[in-house]
């Protein structure tokens, strides 16, 4: 790799994180409430425990804000996948 090629990662990285300390920043303060609605009354130390998560994932979350997203996503896994093939939902419970 190129000392030009070298200084064109770092940039790029440096700019990506520019970007996410600023977007963070309005994010936990304001908009975290809005995602996820039980992070409304996180505190302080919540907030910047966060902080680091959103300024590395800030484009899936500025994409869920912009699509209006008011609730974390549901987890999908392949036990919930076969459960939906069974004919189980969220409130059934399945004892074997």
């Amino acid at each position: 790799m190129s000392i030009n090629s070298a200084e064109i990662v770092v940039k790029t990285v440096e700019l990506y994180l520019a970007c996410g300390a600023a977007f963070a920043a309005i994010f936990v303060w304001t908009w975290i409430g809005v995602v996820d609605p039980a992070a409304r009354q996180g505190t302080l130390g919540f907030r910047l425990l966060v902080f680091p998560g959103v300024v590395m994932l800030w484009p899936v979350l500025a994409l869920r804000l912009a699509r209006g997203a008011t609730e974390p996503p549901d987890e999908w896994t392949a036990h919930r996948a076969a459960a939906r093939r069974v004919g189980c939902d969220r409130k059934t419970e399945v004892l074997r």
